[in-house]
């Protein structure tokens, strides 16, 4: 007999849109709590001056302890390991109650257990932006992270591919790192885009993310944040659709169908299971309100 599907995944965690924010500002670091967004990334790394860093600890470290960001993925980038900054930065982060900690500028899987000899408790994320981190995608995510976060701007920076509309030069790699996120389980989030009033651009760049597999994408103002999380949710369309895949293969008398005709579309069970994902997903961004 062919398994009935499960009716629901467990619970979904969206990360539709996740902020950047920089840690020296306590000013948005407070406004990250009353915005539309999934995440913040509290950042210690590029949004940073050399000498704000010491101040910038100071300030993440009293917003994460005052806490009030509800239900929001609070990730906190450190320094790279090869900086003056990232001893400190690192004991910071054994201090705190991030959900995650992002590591920049990882190239291979040595460098993941490097952070994780630091941090042996710490959820690890891992920012994919050398080239030798795209040749070592599926070693850098075998190696016991949580996520990956693009880094197309120090991608671009450091192979000379440039961030043309449609991003045909980095499509290979983001493909890439989205096949070894999923291979092992991994969230991946695109990168940023910089122009921040070119709203068409950044709608369109959201669409090729989602199309391409990721779960969402970082962003650097609110006003992106609208956009990014209707169009890396599923529209009600897609949802209603995916109840009724459910619950046609539910029915006793396909129990032993691997293969349905719904609404005039051959619908197979594997198409079951991502309903499922996809019903889940909405039904914990409707929690949210």
């Amino acid at each position: 007999m062919t398994e009935i599907p499960s009716q629901r995944p467990t619970e979904i965690r969206p990360l539709r849109t996740v902020l950047y924010m920089p840690g020296s500002n306590a000013r948005a670091m407070d406004k990250a709590r009353t915005l539309d967004c999934d995440g913040v990334i509290l950042d210690l790394e590029d949004a940073v001056a050399p000498e704000a860093k010491e101040e910038a600890r100071k300030l993440i470290a009293e917003a994460l302890n005052e806490g009030g960001y509800g239900h929001r993925f609070m990730i906190l980038r450190v320094n790279a390991a090869d900086t003056q900054w990232h001893e400190a930065d690192m004991a910071l982060a054994a201090s705190l109650n991030a959900d995650a900690v992002l590591i920049p500028k990882i190239n291979d899987a040595q460098d993941v257990q490097a952070a994780r000899a630091k941090l042996p408790n710490a959820t690890l994320w891992a920012m994919m932006e050398t080239p030798r981190a795209m040749l070592n995608a599926q070693s850098i995510a075998s190696a016991g992270l949580q996520g990956f976060v693009m880094g197309t701007n120090d991608l671009s920076k450091d192979t000379g591919a440039r961030l043309t509309p449609g991003r045909e030069p980095m499509l290979a790699w983001l493909s890439t790192c989205v096949a070894a996120a999923r291979a092992y389980g991994l969230t991946i989030l695109d990168g940023v885009f910089n122009s921040i009033e070119d709203a068409e651009g950044f709608v369109t760049e959201c669409e090729q993310g989602r199309d391409l597999g990721m779960d969402g994408k970082t962003v650097i103002h609110p006003k992106q944040l609208d956009p990014c999380n209707a169009i890396f949710a599923p529209d009600e369309a897609e949802v209603t659709f995916a109840r009724k895949i459910i619950d046609t293969f539910a029915l006793p008398e396909n129990a032993d169908k691997g293969a349905l005709r719904i609404d005039g579309k051959m619908v197979e069970r594997l198409h079951a299971e991502m309903a499922a994902k996809t019903v889940a997903m909405a039904d914990s961004i409707a929690k949210r309100g």
